[in-house]
């Protein structure tokens, strides 16, 4: 144990007694749940007590879907039928004061999950940025809405408006950013929310309850904390749900969307697993391939749907790559979140270790050997990365989203082996491929864009820039995130039209005129 800096020190903790539901933050006196971290603040290694948050029921979730219900009000609510430069101020409010609470923020994402400062902070910052990135391409999509078209003598006044009720389920590795990806759009849009934090980054979500209180009318977004399977699947079994927004396991997905009993009038916009490849080529710089497949591989402990969970490469150059790649892995610096240069940071999960382990045992009882020193040393809340070659498909590696720390190798000689192994794969959402060639990259990116959603080229798998569509085929994605995308996801094209004649022009043009209604109008937002 290293000693901790004073600023990141837990001094108090964090025993949340309140929720957000109808626009007042409640008291729950109900049962509770602990929060831990894996990392320890004593000598002799121990999990930390942060606190502890609410363990609710059916009864208060089923109480936030009616508050939702309320405040959308069959699409006559105050939210959905506001203002755009409205629900523009009401976000930027909350934006605003989310700034303040960054330094919590950032101090319990390091805690709760074991991630880096420096990409606890870019978290933090990236999700402010995304924010106001989305406000600004709001104000853009109203821009665009601000005329009338006609086509074959039928005006037509074209915007998009919000679906209804959300249900808003983020993941526990990106518990903010990826959480806020979902939650935002849907807001903004105009539709009623009703969001539970993941089981682990719960804590950090907190500080931000007030803003949320004060920012928008009530009922517009709900806070629950509990068991998926106690609050979440009581809402989606009502029916009243219209869109399930969850970044998370497919099993989970379809547990939830298949206790809807309306489910073909269910929007799903789902990120989900992946099994994201790298491909390298022969001539591939391999001094540029590493570093990229270690990022991919490492970063966050590869617990990230987007990180490279299998690595084929060409039988030429398999010797000199895992040489170099091995190298890599075992010089990476172990340690807590906050100390300087760390890459490998303790798994939030405590069972996660035992797994990894699992895995490994499963390869080399299957004939893989562990290509790194270091691979498979355990500490008390790690097991550090471990390379594994020959890996065959027969092994619970090579068939399972790993989700952590072990990476699976395979060489190949005709580059259809990878490609057919893609086209089997239950996933499609993001392929690296490292290469020169311009006459064998070219067709290998005309296949791969068919297989799945992006092709990185001489780059390791990533979701952002968040302005970039985010989504994925078979079983990774449904709908796209994105800034431009997510707005869409969210929402549904909607209009008014009505016949060229003088009784209509007439009218439509006293209705923009009294400026009585919302929908109906060509302000434009500066």
């Amino acid at each position: 144990m290293t000693t901790i800096p004073e600023a990141f020190q837990i001094k108090e903790q964090i025993h949340q007694r309140h929720y957000l539901l109808n626009g007042e933050l409640k008291e729950w006196k109900g049962n509770t749940t602990e929060v831990f971290s894996t990392i320890s603040s004593t000598k002799v290694y121990k999990h930390t007590t942060l606190g502890s948050i609410p363990d609710m029921d059916e009864n208060l979730a089923l109480q936030a879907l009616d508050a939702a219900l309320q405040a959308y009000n069959q699409g006559q609510g105050v939210w959905p039928t506001m203002k755009v430069r409205d629900r523009v101020a009401c976000m930027e409010q909350f934006v605003d004061k989310m700034k303040q609470k960054r330094d919590e923020v950032v101090k319990l994402l390091m805690w709760e999950i074991g991630k880096s400062l420096p990409d606890s902070e870019k978290e933090f910052d990236r999700t402010v940025e995304y924010i106001e990135d989305t406000i600004e391409e709001y104000k853009d999509l109203d821009r665009s809405s601000a005329k009338f078209q006609k086509h074959q003598g039928v005006y037509a006044h074209i915007r998009r408006g919000p679906l209804g009720v959300v249900l808003c389920l983020g993941p526990y590795n990106y518990p903010l950013n990826e959480t806020f990806a979902l939650l935002i759009p849907a807001i903004i849009m105009g539709n009623t929310t009703i969001f539970k934090p993941a089981k682990f980054g719960v804590l950090l979500i907190t500080p931000l309850l007030e803003a949320f209180q004060s920012s928008f009318p009530k009922g517009v977004v709900n806070i629950l904390f509990g068991r998926g399977r106690t609050v979440a699947a009581p809402i989606m079994k009502t029916g009243k749900v219209d869109v399930l927004a969850l970044i998370g396991n497919s099993k989970s997905a379809n547990a939830l969307q298949d206790q809807h009993p309306k489910s073909n009038r269910l929007r799903l916009v789902l990120g989900l697993e992946a099994k994201n490849p790298a491909i390298v080529l022969p001539d591939a710089d391999l001094d540029l391939t590493v570093d990229e497949v270690i990022a991919g591989t490492t970063s966050f402990n590869g617990q990230r749907c987007t990180a490279l969970k299998v690595v084929y490469v060409h039988e030429d150059i398999k010797e000199q790559f895992l040489e170099k790649y091995t190298q890599r892995i075992d010089a990476l610096k172990f340690g807590n979140p906050w100390d300087e240069g760390v890459k490998l940071t303790p798994l939030p999960e405590p069972d996660k270790p035992a797994y990894i382990q699992e895995l490994i045992d499963d390869a080399v009882a299957r004939g893989a050997e562990i290509k790194n020193k270091k691979g498979g040393t355990h500490f008390d809340n790690y097991i550090w990365p471990a390379v594994l070659y020959p890996v065959t498909k027969d092994m619970r590696v090579y068939q399972e989203e790993q989700f952590g720390p072990v990476v699976p190798v395979l060489s190949f000689n005709d580059i259809s082996e990878p490609l057919d192994d893609m086209a089997e794969s239950n996933y499609g959402q993001q392929v690296s491929l490292f290469g020169k060639d311009v006459y064998t990259l070219s067709p290998l990116i005309d296949t791969l864009a068919n297989l799945v959603c992006r092709v990185n080229l001489n780059s390791s798998c990533q979701r952002g820039p968040d302005v970039y569509p985010f989504t994925g085929r078979k079983d990774s994605a449904q709908s796209t995130l994105s800034v431009h995308d997510a707005l869409r996801s969210f929402s549904i094209r909607t209009f008014v039209a009505f016949k060229d004649n003088e009784l209509n022009n007439e009218t439509v043009e006293q209705l923009l005129e009294a400026k009585a209604g919302n929908f109906l109008s060509t302000d434009y937002i500066l």
